[in-house]
């Protein structure tokens, strides 16, 4: 007959009969007849398979929920202070922000709504957290916290800090609040103030380089009581270094470069010990002179050394002459040391001659050879 509609609900399906517009029955799986001459019937079919409802009357629905509708569907209210997990076949699928309104079927896939509170914490409970970041959507719906070894995690709720973190994983809900956080490292580290250009007491000019190394003892004071606590420490090292380069001459810079280094480790520490930084060492890198100065100190350098060794080269002619002057006047006492100093004169002698002839024995070589004049 013209007038019968049949209609087919497969296994996965459930049908939604509409008459003049209004629902009238939920038809599970099978085959159906129904007399409609004037068609006024209609019905929309639904996969169960996903079990939240895909209807656009999803709110006309759940105002309308009655004794027809109740086993088929389950109705997910959360509250504005709470966040919602959807639990399907026991496992968590998925979640639902604060003051959310949705409808699932109960037909095919066992659904179930678990409501958490926010007015506590907003910190994801780990297993729930675990379970989205498989999912891949905890960073989508959280701020999640990577707090490694040696540092320290802050947490801001509308710009208040609230809490630190200790080293791990954290994961917290960004529904009510603004959520922000931050990881301050608390290992030594370095810092280095490179190219100043600084002009000495004696005013020369010339570029230093320098190195510091820190650490953050108090995270909170060092994050709060400044706005970037590094920006502040490299200033407060260039004011030090320009403070005691000005104070110095080159010579005693030169001179003493641990008394420097010591001036400006003293001004940098007091400065920053209340912002929970402690300043462990500072040191100069190098000290680079223009080329005209460098030449000038390389010649001042040389004459002072050429007139030190000329000093020491007087000074040993003046111990040598010394050392003659006291020779002669033993000799001069002593006729037998002055026979001796003769014999080393003519081994002297005979030991640059090829070939020596004598006469008259030792007596005549010594009296004709060497003539002393008394």
């Amino acid at each position: 007959m013209f007038w019968i509609k049949q209609i087919v609900v497969g296994d996965g399906e459930r049908g939604l009969l509409y008459r003049n517009r209004r629902l009238q029955r939920v038809l599970a799986p099978g085959l159906y007849r129904c007399f409609d001459p004037l068609d006024r019937v209609a019905v929309v079919l639904h996969n169960v398979a996903r079990a939240e409802y895909a209807g656009g009357d999803a709110e006309v629905l759940m105002a309308g929920m009655d004794t027809r509708l109740a086993p088929r569907f389950l109705i997910a209210d959360v509250g504005v202070d709470q966040v919602g997990l959807v639990l399907k076949n026991g496992k968590l699928e998925d979640v639902l922000a604060p003051g959310t309104r949705k409808l699932y079927w109960k037909e095919l896939v066992p659904v179930e709504v678990r409501l958490l509170p926010l007015a506590g914490t907003l910190e994801v409970p780990a297993d729930v957290a675990n379970r989205l970041r498989q999912l891949g959507v905890l960073s989508k719906i959280a701020l999640v916290v990577e707090v490694p070894a040696e540092s320290a995690g802050l947490l801001f709720l509308d710009g208040k800090l609230v809490r630190t973190l200790a080293p791990g994983s954290y994961a917290f809900w960004q529904f009510r609040k603004n959520v922000a956080a931050e990881v301050i490292e608390l290992r030594v580290q370095s810092l280095e103030v490179s190219g100043q250009e600084l002009l000495t007491r004696d005013k020369v000019s010339l570029r230093v380089n320098l190195a510091a190394s820190l650490r953050v003892t108090d995270p909170v004071a060092a994050r709060t009581k400044v706005a970037k606590y590094g920006d502040y420490i490299y200033r407060e090292l260039q004011y030090g270094l320009r403070k005691a380069v000005s104070s110095k001459t080159l010579d005693e810079l030169l001179g003493d470069k641990a008394s420097l280094d010591a001036d400006i480790f003293a001004y940098v520490y007091s400065r920053v010990a209340e912002l929970g930084v402690e300043v462990l060492g500072v040191g100069i890198k190098d000290v680079i002179l223009p080329g005209e100065m460098k030449d000038i100190l390389n010649s001042v350098v040389q004459a002072e050394k050429a007139a030190q060794a000329n000093v020491i080269r007087r000074r040993e002619e003046a111990n040598a002459t010394r050392s003659l002057l006291n020779t002669a006047r033993l000799i001069e006492e002593s006729p037998v040391l002055m026979r001796l100093k003769e014999l080393e004169a003519l081994e002297k002698v005979t030991e640059k001659i090829d070939k020596l002839t004598v006469f008259g024995g030792l007596d005549g070589v010594l009296k004709e050879l060497v003539t002393l004049k008394e």
